[in-house]
């Protein structure tokens, strides 16, 4: 009988031990505390791959003898695709514009431009980026207005009139009573390089050599809502806006039918130096 009784506790001992091994709570806990490593290793990549990209661009100015480039990058990254240019069908299916080209090299001209170069292409200068940079100063744009009436690219004219005539409608140098201002024309990322935080970047060094160059007010005339964030996200005010579907001729018909979510140009702007004097003619 006592016999049975052992025999009876060690098999109850047993299956209890049993129990204990098997347990649902120790597997679960081996599964998330123990990851495979090749999930391990799937999990850094993707955090870090961010980071990386990021950490082998290098930031310069762009010199004169970059045009031919910095226009190359435009013309795959920004013409077809920047949302007036599209509505008027400027610069479509790979096509050049004189006009809009010559805009361009007129702000790198003014050595303020700035790009972002991937240094892991080893042997050529792959640009990841671009922000082109001018010095706005009175009259500028009643000048660049009534230069629009010898243009012979309609599509180009139609854009310009209205970045323009807004410029001189909410006139920024009657308001904040300054005698030039540090203007951001372009603002563009290369498709294989977005999500990264170059624009960012891009934005925050033209704040820094707006800075350096003891300018007081930046503007930036952003047309669609990708750019209007990025600029707000860095310190930039509205200080007038154009919906799109209010921009008419005068029969009433939309002059530039912008495709969502682009509903509206915005003109932005920022106050930066506020003790220095803006007019010690910068000397440029």
């Amino acid at each position: 009988m006592l016999s049975l009784v052992v025999h009876f506790c060690r098999l109850l001992q047993l299956l209890q031990s049993r129990k204990q091994t098997t347990s649902p709570r120790n597997t679960v806990h081996f599964i998330l505390y123990n990851p495979p490593q090749n999930y391990r290793e799937l999990v850094t990549n993707r955090r870090s791959s961010a980071s990386a990209s990021c950490a082998t661009m290098e930031y310069k100015q762009i010199e004169m003898e970059d045009c031919d480039q910095v226009l190359e990058h435009l013309r795959r990254s920004f013409f077809a695709d920047e949302p007036l240019n599209k509505s008027a069908g400027l610069c479509q299916n790979g096509s050049s514009c004189i006009a809009l080209e010559a805009h361009c090299v007129e702000a790198i001209k003014d050595r303020m431009s700035l790009m972002a170069v991937d240094a892991k292409v080893e042997g050529c200068c792959k640009i990841a980026g671009v922000v082109l940079n001018g010095i706005l100063r009175p009259g500028n744009a009643a000048k660049s207005l009534k230069k629009l009436d010898s243009t012979s690219d309609a599509d180009f004219r139609k854009i310009f009139e209205l970045l323009h005539g807004h410029s001189l409608k909410y006139n920024l140098f009657e308001h904040f009573a300054v005698g030039s201002i540090f203007d951001v024309r372009i603002l563009s990322v290369d498709s294989g390089y977005r999500g990264q935080g170059i624009a960012n970047e891009l934005v925050k060094q033209s704040v820094a050599v707006a800075k350096a160059n003891g300018f007081r007010l930046m503007k930036a005339d952003a047309t669609g809502i990708f750019s209007q964030k990025i600029f707000r996200s860095h310190g930039f005010e509205v200080f007038s806006e154009q919906p799109y579907d209010k921009y008419t001729d005068k029969h009433g018909k939309v002059i530039l039918p912008v495709e969502a979510p682009h509903i509206k140009m915005q003109q932005l702007y920022k106050r930066i130096c506020e003790g220095d004097k803006d007019d010690k003619e910068q000397p440029h």
